[in-house]
């Protein structure tokens, strides 16, 4: 990008400034957040590249003095209190109001674009050393988990501490009250179900906190021969069936707080409560986040008695459609296997195997949340695609 300016004017009593581009589209940007966004070393320390200005300074009536084309690539504006302020061509390209420039702008800071699936997933997999070592790698591999949901990294050390090496590259993994990170194997008087041998079906991870995990890593060091396979579904496409095919369903899963459980003892002893809506929507009715955990949901439920059985129902009819062929997909971890996945969207499941004298699966896990992963993302983003 690089814009020339053609014209700039004030409009609306000075309350606007519209600038007319070379390429002949034009800009309007109100005067308040023109004044609130002033660059100079006054209103905007560059060395954090945070607003210095204080909000109870701002006239939100403000309206420009003077404004001038200090040349084709640059604003300049003077204020009544004689204040001037300067504003790059490109800068103001970026932030332009209108709907087309928004979108674009919202696009490259969130990348929201998804790919939906089902049991016709093709799994992405990537080398685990590359992306470790390799930016470009680390960029694909990320921007395909918040596409997909899930990405299958190969040929990790077959011992504990991989993990931790994912959690350097990105920044940093989540400590829960599990851990930073937790062995999934079969334990005596297990405090979760997931360390028993038995079936688990399609869950979120952690909705009984405030703020679940965003993202979810599973390192495979030790597999069974036989049974132990890995299941998992794609929430939002399931999300978006239910909503069609049942709207009042979909309605009551994104409106009633479900209550979760969990108390225990293992990183230190904890007592965790939490109301949460099986599907978390936007403004729009999206669903941004499943929150999903047939295990830890409470037995307290704080709802009228003639509400229960409609939510029981709707929540029946979602894990129906969780359940059904054309949507699970299954795979079987191999040692070195570590599965990667959106917390917030991909439910996952595990057959059950037989237990023996000894532990027969092993798998290391540990969290990451999503501002971290989409920090390291932005940051690949930038230095692969050589941006400014």
């Amino acid at each position: 990008m690089n814009p020339g300016i053609q014209k700039v004017e004030a409009l609306d009593a000075g309350h606007f400034v519209r600038v007319e581009w070379e390429d002949g589209s034009e800009s309007r940007y109100p005067c308040v957040w023109l004044r609130d966004n002033c660059q100079c070393p006054h209103c905007f320390l560059q060395s954090a590249r945070a607003r210095r200005l204080v909000f109870e300074d701002l006239d939100v009536n403000i309206v420009v003095k003077e404004v001038a084309l200090a040349d084709r690539k640059k604003i300049s504006i003077t204020w009544p209190d004689e204040h001037a302020s300067e504003y790059e061509a490109e800068w103001l390209k970026k932030r332009c109001f209108s709907e087309e420039a928004r979108a674009e702008m919202q696009e490259d800071l969130f990348l929201p674009e998804r790919q939906y699936w089902g049991s016709d997933l093709q799994l992405p997999k990537m080398p685990f050393e590359e992306i470790i070592y390799n930016d470009e790698s680390a960029c694909r591999w990320l921007c395909t988990l918040k596409k997909v949901g899930i990405v299958l990294l190969t040929g990790a050390a077959n011992r504990q501490g991989e993990l931790v090496k994912l959690g350097h590259r990105i920044g940093f993994l989540r400590l829960t009250f599990y851990g930073p990170t937790w062995q999934v194997q079969d334990k005596a008087d297990a405090n979760n179900v997931a360390y028993t041998t038995g079936k688990l079906c399609f869950h979120t991870d952690y909705p009984v906190l405030q703020h679940p995990p965003g993202v979810q890593f599973l390192h495979c060091i030790k597999q069974t021969g036989t049974g132990g396979e890995s299941e998992v579904v794609d929430g939002f496409h399931v999300s978006n069936k239910l909503k069609k095919q049942n709207p009042q369903a979909y309605q009551i899963l994104t409106s009633t707080a479900v209550d979760y459980t969990d108390v225990g003892v293992d990183y230190c002893d904890f007592a965790v409560q939490c109301k949460q809506r099986i599907i978390d929507v936007d403004s729009r009715g999206q669903a941004v986040r499943i929150n999903y955990n047939n295990a830890t949901r409470d037995t307290v439920f704080d709802i009228p008695a003639e509400k229960v059985r409609p939510f029981y129902a709707a929540l029946k009819e979602f894990d129906d459609l969780l359940n059904s062929a054309e949507h699970k997909f299954t795979y079987k971890l191999k040692p070195g296997d570590i599965v990667t996945f959106d917390n917030w969207r991909v439910l996952h499941g595990r057959q059950s195997y037989q237990s023996g004298s000894e532990v027969t699966r092993h798998l290391e896990g540990a969290y990451a949340d999503w501002d971290v992963v989409m920090s390291r993302l932005r940051l690949l983003r930038k230095r692969v695609l050589n941006r400014d």
